[in-house]
């Protein structure tokens, strides 16, 4: 059976259909159902949940530590998005968020060319922060 959100905050529908919601952890958890899965993009390792999360070391404004790591866990997270909600947050969320959102937007056949712009439109418009951020979705593919 298949876990749905119960609102559009945050929400991002991939071309697949799958959703995801990215957030920042600085602000409040949103009100509504939890999620089943999480992505935390943080520098240093977060507190526990009570759903199922994934850590990816990921310092602001920074790129991922292990970029390999980086690619397996936002395609286990998109995997998981078809019938799970589905969790992607940094600490404000846009940054880090944006990015990994843009990464999974290209694992779900987005160019790469367009993802940042595919995530600005349909999450934030100031998603994907800085140069190396953009250039690291540009290569995503190659990671």
């Amino acid at each position: 059976m298949s876990e749905e959100w119960d609102s559009t905050d945050g929400i991002l529908r991939f071309p697949s259909g799958a959703l995801v919601r990215g957030r920042g952890l600085r602000h409040p958890l949103p009100s509504g159902p939890t999620p089943s899965f999480a992505v935390y993009l943080l520098g240093k390792q977060p507190p526990p949940t009570e759903w199922e999360a994934r850590w990816l070391r990921w310092p602001d404004f920074r790129l991922p530590k292990d970029r390999r790591q980086a690619r397996d866990v936002l395609r286990e997270a998109l995997t998981r998005a078809g019938n799970e909600r589905v969790e992607v947050a940094c600490g404000g969320g846009r940054g880090r968020t944006g990015t990994a959102l843009a990464c999974m937007a290209v694992l779900d056949g987005v160019p790469p060319d367009q993802a940042v712009a595919f995530v600005r439109r349909h999450y934030h418009p100031r998603a994907v922060e800085t140069p190396w951020q953009r250039r690291f979705v540009l290569r995503f593919e190659d990671a």
